[in-house]
């Protein structure tokens, strides 16, 4: 999964074009690296947003449709 889409399916940036334009300004590390809109996330990658709201995660699973705002937290656990 692209990185931009699963930070806008997990609710940690609103819109996926917000999440491109935040990866393409390099306010978006995986683990430790610049990460790319189009970066292939797995399951175990540390991403650290910065911005005025940083926050720094671990993806502990990947979904494979939309998400309900309930089930979010659950595809990651925060680090900070």
């Amino acid at each position: 999964m692209r990185l931009d889409q699963f930070l806008s399916k997990v609710g940690i940036i609103k819109r996926r074009t917000v999440a491109k334009e935040m990866a393409d300004s390099g306010l978006i590390k995986i683990n430790g690296r610049r990460g790319k809109p189009a970066a292939e996330i797995k399951t175990g990658d540390i991403i650290s947003v910065g911005g005025n709201r940083q926050i720094t995660i671990e993806v502990n699973n990947l979904p494979s449709g939309n998400v309900k705002k309930e089930e979010r937290e659950s595809y990651f656990k925060r680090l900070d």
